[in-house]
């Protein structure tokens, strides 16, 4: 699923606004695990979600197993 960040803290918690205008968010954990260093308000990301919590973030070809096709 595809949203867009709307918040991000230096604990590497967040939040993302999914394509339907709801709000999901993250704690730092999940950050931690997503191979990422650093994501910007706006940007583009893939989640998975566990209700409204998101328990995957990703960028498309950043990360283990991740290719640019």
């Amino acid at each position: 699923m595809q949203a867009s960040i709307h918040t991000f803290a230096e604990d590497g918690s967040g939040s993302a606004l999914l394509d339907d205008g709801q709000v999901v968010s993250w704690p730092g954990e999940v950050f931690a695990h997503s191979a990422l260093r650093h994501v910007r308000v706006g940007q583009r990301v893939s989640v998975e979600l566990e209700g409204i919590s998101v328990t995957r973030l990703w960028i498309v070809g950043i990360g283990e197993g991740e290719v640019i096709r």
